[in-house]
């Protein structure tokens, strides 16, 4: 059972293909797991909340139990379920009427029974009224009345929605365990596939959250976990691995990798991680190239560092790894390097630290008088190029106030004011971040400069024409 103090839950379980990913979406009102006729899609437990009852609770969707193929990934994936059974207050039993009652839906039956939980039998795929009597074979089972549902077409989810809160624990007992008033930060893992995205989380969250498996793209949904560390409120969004787009193999991996470009886009930071076997690829840089156009703060993680701890001292060998990431990693020179082992656990209890840095960092502000003094020293020290006979000229320059969310990462934005913001090149554009940087470093955050024209009236005061 859940605590008293956390959120309840409910469980999705069933054989594979009987629209467990349909259902999860449609009960948290949005479209998270990925849904595909393909047997055995989702692989990791996936969980969000459900706020269609008069109380909240968390719906887990789990891998299919019994799927054909991929023979490796049926024990993970039966031990994600049996977790999320272990860990939930009702089971929603999903069956597929169109495919009729199977072995493996009375096999699973007797487990359920076994758990002693409050399960409901709710029968998939009833699209249409004269399908009704499709649900009666599923009588067997002894489980008493059905729900029938059509997932896929919101058919029958206000009864289910009923059925569940029926089975719900008393609404007194429980509260959400996220408050409002303090926001997770939530942390994208991100990199190539099977670099230990799901390995480095659980070793983060001192969990079995996300199923770990050598077998390249076992994780295809973007999976988000909820972790609290000292009373701060993180959510980690364990992705699917980015491939070239040469190399997908089907439309589901084109999926997850458009869920995983979408991951960084809504995560506060993201946590890059390198296989240091084979160093950074270029598809490693692909993907710090997606982080640096998204302008998100980021951390490099250096993953299975235990492999090379043979070839000599263990400091040295670091130094080496993050200098080595640094100067491929150039042009994401802001993200602090951390070199870790999910597998036995070293250092990672360092990613916290890091991730706190970067928080404070982004907190921190230069002076209106430091920073103008501060950027025309540098505009006089190497004034700009020439643009078609013109040269970029600094008006005034400030930070603005952060309004932003409490309690999400921003990264630092500065406001210049100057004669022509198309005279601005790449290179200029470096060296004033840089300038910024020596001042205050900003630790894992890009440095945005916003360029803005001057003013008709500061054009009319700098060629001294009256109003």
């Amino acid at each position: 059972m859940s605590g008293t103090n956390a959120m309840p839950s409910v469980a999705i379980v069933g054989r594979p293909n009987v629209g467990k990913s349909a259902l999860f979406n449609r009960l948290v009102g949005r479209k998270i797991a990925i849904v595909h006729d393909q047997p055995g899609i989702t692989r990791d437990r996936i969980s969000s909340v459900s706020h269609k009852g008069s109380q909240p609770f968390t719906v887990w969707d789990t891998g299919g139990i019994g799927g054909a193929g991929e023979t490796e990934l049926i024990r993970h994936v039966r031990q994600a379920v049996d977790a999320a059974v272990e860990q939930s207050d009702v089971l929603l039993f999903l069956v597929d009427a169109q495919q009729g009652l199977s072995p493996i839906d009375q096999e699973l039956a007797r487990l359920l029974r076994r758990s002693r939980k409050p399960v409901a039998l709710v029968v998939n795929k009833i699209d249409d009224p004269k399908h009704e009597n499709l649900a009666t074979d599923f009588d067997s089972l002894g489980f008493g009345a059905s729900v029938s549902i059509s997932a896929a077409h919101g058919r029958g989810i206000i009864d289910l929605i009923e059925t569940i809160e029926q089975l719900l624990p008393a609404k007194a007992d429980h509260s959400p365990v996220i408050s409002q008033n303090s926001p997770a930060i939530a942390i994208a893992i991100v990199g190539r596939p099977n670099v230990g995205k799901s390995s480095i989380i659980n070793a983060i969250t001192r969990t079995e959250r996300a199923i770990v498996s050598e077998l390249p793209g076992t994780t295809r949904d973007a999976v988000d976990i909820s972790y609290r560390n000292n009373g701060d409120e993180f959510v980690f969004i364990d992705t699917a691995g980015i491939r070239r787009r040469g190399k997908h193999s089907s439309s589901v991996e084109v999926f997850s990798v458009m869920r995983s470009e979408k991951s960084i886009r809504r995560a506060n930071l993201c946590i890059l991680a390198v296989d240091v076997t084979s160093g950074v690829t270029a598809q490693d840089k692909k993907i710090a190239g997606l982080i640096q156009e998204a302008r998100k703060p980021a951390i490099v993680l250096v993953n299975k560092f235990d492999l090379l701890k043979n070839r000599g001292s263990s400091r040295q060998l670091i130094e080496e790894v993050t200098e080595d990431v640094r100067q491929r990693l150039f042009f994401l020179d802001y993200a602090p390097v951390l070199v870790t082992s999910a597998l036995t656990g070293a250092h990672v209890d360092k990613v916290f630290r890091l991730i706190h840095k970067v928080e404070r960092a982004a907190s921190q502000r230069i002076g209106t008088g430091k920073l103008n003094r501060l950027l025309r020293a540098a505009f006089d020290a190497n004034p700009p190029p020439m643009v078609s006979g013109r040269r970029l000229k600094l008006l005034y320059a400030t930070q603005p106030a952060d309004s932003k969310e409490i309690g999400a990462i921003y990264p630092p934005e500065f406001v210049l004011f100057v004669n022509d913001p198309k005279l601005l090149g790449q290179t200029y554009r470096r060296y004033l971040e840089a300038q910024i940087r020596a001042e205050c470093p900003y630790p894992g955050l890009p440095i945005l400069l916003t360029l803005r024209p001057r003013t008709e009236s500061q054009k009319r005061a700098a060629h001294g024409r009256p109003r």
